[in-house]
């Protein structure tokens, strides 16, 4: 219903159209900004707060994917546990160097199983995509170990120069032999020792195949060695040996001479030979022990060599080993085998097979020399 004087038209009147130009020019005079609507903020704010959760989405997604890629599978790995690491601080350490993915499990996982004690520090080679469990086992079993492998009839400068080459260079040679030349800063542990020839760890250093870690010092393991000569020797019965007049001493010596001029099938008739020249006073005329003086195969020249270690112009032993035997040649230097012989010559036969001739009499061994 329209009011009296008021029109709706479409089409106003002149006068109508006369007065909104001066409501309007009028108008313009007021500051109207209070009374206009308020634009929303809303679609400004909710886009930049999606964008920024979205950011710190991504973000976290990125850091946490960069905190568990672990190494690729099959790829080696060296990670070094220190001493008095928590089981909290072996995950980290694994994690950080990529061998885990997420700490946390390893860490539930070692309490689950209860070894948490049982981890050992060092240095270790851990392989990527190996299961967790087999980390774990890695860490209890210890750390990674290189074999150090010691044949028997080596000399102090043999064994040196191997465990050098073992441990690429870790262990010098020349480290390891001024330990294995001082025999007396070992005596103290080792009473053994007491009797070593030249202050010489000679003939002690027992032929084994020795794990060796990043850990491991010369001094250790050529303490390995002496707890294995000691372990070693226990059980030998030296009962025969003493009523020659030999003592546990001279019984390494002579196991050196026979580690070098014998063979598996013959080491107690080697033994037997050098045995009853003993008894007859002969000297017992081993090329290896004046092949140890010189380093090398013997010449007639060199068997006129003044030296101790010269059986061809002194009788009796040397005055200390001249390699270092192993077990075998250990129980036949306590168990000779009984025969009259004393003599022998070897030699290699048409099939390059090693051939041994032992005689009674002088005349018999230069038979078996030309007939050899």
């Amino acid at each position: 219903m329209a009011r009296h004087g008021m029109t709706y038209s479409s089409k106003p009147s002149r006068a109508a159209r006369n007065a909104h130009r001066m409501g309007e020019k009028q108008f313009k005079t007021y500051d109207t900004s209070y009374i206009r609507p308020k634009k929303s903020k809303a679609p400004i704010i909710v886009p930049l707060v999606v964008i920024l959760v979205l950011a710190l989405g991504i973000g976290f997604f990125v850091m946490h994917s960069c905190s568990s890629t672990e190494v690729a599978e099959g790829q080696e790995i060296t990670v070094t546990v220190p001493e008095g690491a928590t089981t909290k601080d072996i995950a980290a350490t694994l994690q950080d160097n990529k061998v885990i993915g997420n700490s946390g499990d390893f860490v539930n996982r070692v309490n689950a199983l209860g070894v948490a004690n049982s981890l050992k520090p060092g240095t270790y080679v851990f392989v990527g995509g190996a299961p967790l469990d087999d980390i774990i086992s890695q860490l209890e079993a210890g750390p990674t170990e290189t074999p150090v492998v010691i044949p028997e009839g080596k000399t102090l400068s043999g064994i040196a120069s191997i465990v050098e080459s073992s441990t690429s260079g870790a262990i010098t040679a020349d480290e390891f032999l001024t330990l294995a030349k001082d025999a007396s800063a070992y005596e103290a542990d080792y009473p053994f020792l007491a009797d070593a020839y030249d202050n010489s760890l000679e003939g002690f250093l027992f032929p084994k195949t020795y794990g060796v870690t990043s850990e491991t010092t010369a001094d250790s393991l050529i303490r390995m060695m002496l707890d294995q000569y000691q372990a070693e020797v226990t059980a030998l019965d030296y009962s025969y040996a003493k009523d020659k007049g030999l003592s546990e001493y001279d019984v390494l010596v002579l196991a050196s001479i026979i580690e070098r001029e014998a063979t598996d099938g013959n080491r107690e008739t080697v033994s037997s030979v050098f045995y009853n020249r003993l008894d007859e006073g002969m000297p017992l005329q081993s090329d290896a022990t004046v092949a140890y003086l010189i380093g090398d195969d013997p010449t007639p020249d060199d068997l006129k060599i003044d030296s101790p270690y010269n059986t061809y112009l002194n009788q009796g032993l040397t005055p200390g080993p001249i390699c270092c035997p192993g077990l075998a040649s250990l129980q036949a230097a306590c168990s000779p085998e009984e025969t009259d012989y004393l003599y022998f010559y070897f030699a290699t036969d048409d099939k390059g097979e090693m051939q041994y001739y032992f005689s009674k009499t002088y005349e018999e061994h230069m038979r078996a020399i030309e007939e050899g």
